[in-house]
């Protein structure tokens, strides 16, 4: 079977798109975590680099933005703003997390990025990632954590299609 990119309607499956792929992963169960500092409570032995995800839009509601930054980063929306060129950035709505990653809040995750079957977001990758031999992110749900190979997590994003912009965020 040939996973794809597809609509809402059929959206794929996070698992079966690692395995088409043959990205190995660790998933590790927790409660549902709505913020960095819930996960961190809940960390035990997860291993690899731990990460945040913002979900963005412009002023205009024209481009959306999915940030995947450290998890203890604080992002500075006006300096990421000048970044991208951007004149007012802020937090998209649960309705426009729906429809364009096919996300909940609390669940916000790059893995969502299957769902973008038209490839509007664009993902801000912070360049700090790029030192962990892993990354951890929800699989599109909040009550567990996927244990990634940072160059495989590169491979996943590659395949979705998106544009990924990697600097400093």
């Amino acid at each position: 079977m040939t996973v794809t990119k597809n609509s809402h309607k059929n959206m794929p499956d996070i698992y079966e798109v690692l395995n088409e792929l043959g990205i190995e992963y660790r998933r590790f169960e927790h409660p549902p975590v709505f913020t960095v500092e819930e996960a961190n409570r809940h960390r035990g032995e997860i291993p690899g680099g731990r990460t945040k995800n913002l979900f963005l839009r412009n002023k205009k509601g024209r481009r959306h933005y999915l940030v995947v930054t450290e998890a203890d980063k604080t992002v500075d929306l006006k300096s990421l703003e000048a970044r991208v060129g951007e004149s007012a950035l802020s937090f998209a709505s649960p309705e426009r997390l729906q429809k364009y990653l096919g996300l909940t809040p609390g669940s916000v995750s790059p893995f969502g990025i299957i769902n973008d079957s038209n490839d509007e977001v664009t993902v801000l990758l912070d360049r700090d990632l790029l030192r962990y031999d892993a990354l951890g992110f929800h699989p599109n749900v909040n009550t567990s954590t996927l244990v990634i190979q940072t160059d495989d997590f590169q491979r996943f994003l590659d395949y979705c299609g998106n544009v990924v912009k990697i600097s400093q965020v």
